[in-house]
């Protein structure tokens, strides 16, 4: 097989992170559109990611949060974002940068995507999970399945499929 000098896959899970950076500021901007509303799943101990000690004591490797009813002060920076939640009555500030991040999905309308972590997550590890090779879109007729989610999530609809882009890849 050819080395790939260009990097596609770098490219390509960039771009998708641009995806995710415009939506995120679009509803800093003006709030969430209709009925979308986002889970975020991220690498809780990753370098750059801010939760209190609690949180990261209940979630030590992976944590999803929900952006839909309660959540305030949402900033989208370059290389990350900010919001305040509540967490069991607790009001908490969270910063996630961008590269932490795992999957996002927005059930309203079937639309996610999914990252590769720099280094296997824990959770993933231990399940024995391969990791994607850089980063995969989800088509609008398919869900993904965040992990440990804060709330309940809803549940996607029959005969969904996670599509990787290493599906795709001659081998």
């Amino acid at each position: 097989m050819a080395t790939d000098h260009i990097r596609y896959d770098v490219l390509a899970r960039d771009a998708l992170r641009g995806v995710l950076r415009k939506v995120l500021s679009d509803a800093a901007a003006h709030g969430l559109p209709g009925e979308h509303h986002f889970f975020i799943t991220f690498v809780s101990n990753a370098e750059g990611v801010k939760i209190s000690p609690r949180l990261l004591a209940q979630y030590p490797d992976e944590m999803t949060i929900i952006l839909q009813h309660q959540f305030w002060d949402l900033a989208v920076h370059e290389d990350r974002f900010e919001v305040g939640l509540s967490f069991g009555g607790i009001p908490e500030r969270l910063a996630v940068p961008f590269a932490a991040i795992t999957s996002f999905f927005d059930p309203s309308v079937q639309f996610g995507l999914k990252f590769e972590a720099s280094e296997p997550a824990p959770a993933q590890a231990a399940k024995n999970l391969p990791a994607a090779p850089a980063a995969s879109a989800l088509p609008a007729t398919t869900a993904a399945t965040p992990a440990e989610p804060a709330e309940e999530p809803a549940k996607p609809s029959e005969g969904a499929e996670v599509v990787r882009l290493d599906r795709f890849r001659k081998k």
